[in-house]
């Protein structure tokens, strides 16, 4: 499992879309601090960007990279390593990847910029932390799907509606219940719907980390009351591991099945 996910990892390292990945982040971090020269206003931003693009990308690669890497996989089944410890190496190799992209592009100029000297470092850990849970989250989402569906259009559509539904469709179907059921006490059910999806559970736990929890409305009071503790942070990362765990065991189950 360790060749191979040395190989996945190598793999992609030297794709360039890894290194435009990597550039995009770098770019962005120096022209936000360029031109805020303030380290929380360019946390916020990007905010808006890692819970939205940080899925996206690894949607993307994560689907590519298993139909791409198709005649590769049918030979390592071929050889006597179980398939368990191949799909598991490929998917760490993508996650991985994809992850230090992130880790390197946003961290080098926030390290420039004086990250060390500023009050702010624990939001920007919490930032990078969240973004690297989505990456592993939707990858694994992604291949799953890839596993289902053999015919590359139907597979790529797929992941493209899960992440389109994860990250605007659910928000949309969500806002519009609360309004519709408005004479009715929803906080707590707002608050139970944000741990079925991981995005919305991101955003939360970066918004109140920055201290503005006024932007998530009349129920921002109860997301500080429960997200704004240490119990709540911590019940909110074993959530989003849990949403890595669950859809990797479905995608090492569906890969013992799978007829190649």
């Amino acid at each position: 499992m360790i060749k191979i996910l040395k190989y996945s990892f190598s793999d992609l390292m030297r794709s360039k879309w890894s290194y435009i990945y990597l550039a995009f982040y770098l770019i962005l971090g120096f022209v936000l601090l360029f031109l805020n020269n303030d380290i929380s206003k360019a946390i916020i931003t990007l905010m808006n960007l890692i819970v939205v693009l940080t899925p996206l990308i690894g949607t993307i690669f994560g689907i590519m990279y298993f139909y791409n890497s198709r005649e590769f996989t049918e030979l390592l089944l071929a050889q006597p390593v179980s398939r368990s410890k191949i799909f598991f190496g490929q998917y760490l190799g993508i996650a991985l990847s994809l992850s230090l992209s992130l880790v390197i592009g946003l961290g080098v100029p926030f390290l420039v910029y004086g990250l060390f000297q500023s009050a702010e470092i624990f939001n920007f850990i919490m930032l990078l932390v969240s973004g690297a849970f989505l990456t592993f989250i939707f990858v694994a989402l992604s291949v799953l799907i890839g596993l289902y569906n053999s015919n590359k259009i139907k597979g790529f559509g797929y992941a493209i509606l899960m992440w389109l539904f994860l990250a605007v469709i659910y928000d949309g179907a969500l806002l519009i219940a609360m309004v519709m059921f408005r004479d009715y006490p929803l906080d707590n059910l707002a608050l139970a719907a944000s741990f079925f999806n991981p995005i919305d559970l991101s955003r939360i736990m970066i918004l109140l980390k920055l201290d503005i929890s006024a932007l998530l409305g009349y129920t921002g009071a109860l997301f500080q009351q429960f997200f704004g503790t240490g119990t709540g942070v911590v019940v909110s990362m074993i959530i989003l591991l849990l949403w890595v765990i669950f859809p990797l065991v479905m995608m090492l189950q569906k890969s013992k099945s799978k007829d190649f």
